[in-house]
């Protein structure tokens, strides 16, 4: 299977992988692995005229490539005797499948861990879904928000008293797609040493367990049920958002030696010795008295006059930004993490890059979301089917 010549020297390089995702956890995976080099086979439903002018412009829109850029695409329809037959081709000389399908439909379809493992046994097989691949809500069909309530997530998000919040994000897609390739990559190397490849299984219910992190461990640990703190900190304080003449800033004071540091800023060495906020579990019983302090204080200046002082000081302080504010941002211009894209019907659209590099490779965007079978021929070409062939799978809609 041919490469862009550029994605060569990217580190997943050696590597093919088969995209069988859907929605967002899956795609994400994946473009962890497209990003840095895979050559990634997006293997999409045959589509008819009419549903291709209907998704057209879902397919144009900023999700869709986001997701899905630096991929080929295959339409199979894998329903068929013949399409498996393309898919099982192509398995052959593959090192990774992902797919994100319930569990019971990848049995249904014959594409199972069992059934591919058989036709080559160094195959990574990657399964991302909403509970697990068994117990008794394996079956059910997981949506990022669903997994937010029944994690906590939403139980520790938004003002206290204000009631359960989602994230203003897909944290939970997101955070089981990186989970999952996390996992293949692992699984990759790991059959350096075995020769073997493995079945790497994730949801989006753990993952986003995991991601809840210290708000877990709080109750693991200590037995405490976390509850929603707002902007505040939930156990550092001062920690939160202040309003200031021109707009709002983030501080985050952790640590004694800050809160100390802070007093000394703030020109406020009474607070040094009040009583209410000696210690942080004071300052924590006492937030509200303190958060109020601080705002009368913050409104007296300006945000920049504020995240300047206070950084001068070795104290965190931020903007409150909109998106657009944070694209515009200095540091984020001089990280790169905005990519442009040459697309011919998106002129002058960026999409968001990797948030990592080394100091040998970095990666980029090579090549904008594939339209369904964009790259058929030279796909099947590839793993031996002759121009008849191909012609013969496009006459009974296979491809």
């Amino acid at each position: 299977m041919t490469k862009d010549s550029n994605q060569s020297r990217l580190p997943l390089s050696p590597f093919v992988v088969l995209d069988l995702t859907r929605v967002r956890a899956g795609p994400t995976a994946v473009r962890q692995l497209a990003d840095w080099g895979a050559d990634v086979i997006k293997i999409e439903a045959p589509v008819d005229a009419d549903h291709e002018t209907e998704m057209g412009g879902v397919r144009l829109g900023p999700d869709y490539q986001n997701l899905h850029r630096n991929k080929r695409s295959l339409t199979v329809d894998l329903k068929t005797a013949q399409g498996k037959e393309v898919l099982y081709r192509l398995v052959k000389t593959a090192d990774v499948i992902v797919e994100n399908y319930r569990p019971d439909v990848k049995h249904r379809l014959s594409i199972d861990y069992e059934t591919l493992r058989a036709i080559n046994p160094k195959l990574i097989y990657a399964s991302i879904s909403g509970f697990g691949q068994d117990g008794p809500y394996a079956n059910r069909p997981g949506y990022d928000q669903i997994i937010q309530g029944m994690t906590g997530m939403m139980s520790v998000t938004g003002i206290p008293g204000q009631g359960p919040v989602r994230a203003g994000i897909a944290i939970a897609d997101t955070t089981a797609g990186l989970y999952g390739a996390m996992g293949i990559m692992m699984a990759l190397i790991d059959r350096e040493h075995t020769g073997l490849g493995q079945w790497v299984q994730t949801s989006l219910l753990e993952s986003l367990l995991a991601v809840m992190d210290f708000q877990s461990a709080r109750w693991l640990v200590a037995g405490e049920i976390p509850k929603q703190a707002g902007n505040d900190h939930p156990t550092i304080i001062p920690t939160g958002v202040f309003t200031t003449q021109d707009g709002q800033v983030n501080i985050c004071v952790s640590g004694q030696v800050m809160w100390e540091r802070l007093c000394r800023t703030l020109r406020r060495p009474e607070w040094l010795v009040d009583e209410k906020y000696l210690t942080n579990k004071a300052r924590s019983k006492n937030r509200e008295s303190l958060n109020s302090e601080l705002n009368e204080i913050f409104a007296q200046n300006t945000n920049t006059h504020w995240i300047e002082l206070l950084n001068q000081s070795g104290l965190a302080c931020g903007a409150v930004n909109n998106v657009a504010e944070a694209f515009a941002d200095e540091q984020v211009q001089h990280l790169g993490i905005r990519w442009p894209i040459q697309h011919p019907q998106l002129v002058g659209a960026s999409i968001v890059g990797q948030p990592f590099r080394t100091n040998l490779h970095r990666a980029s965007v090579k090549s904008y979301a594939p339209s369904p079978g964009q790259h058929n021929n030279e796909i099947l070409s590839n793993i031996g089917f002759s121009n008849e062939e191909i012609q013969a799978l496009k006459d009974c809609h296979v491809i």
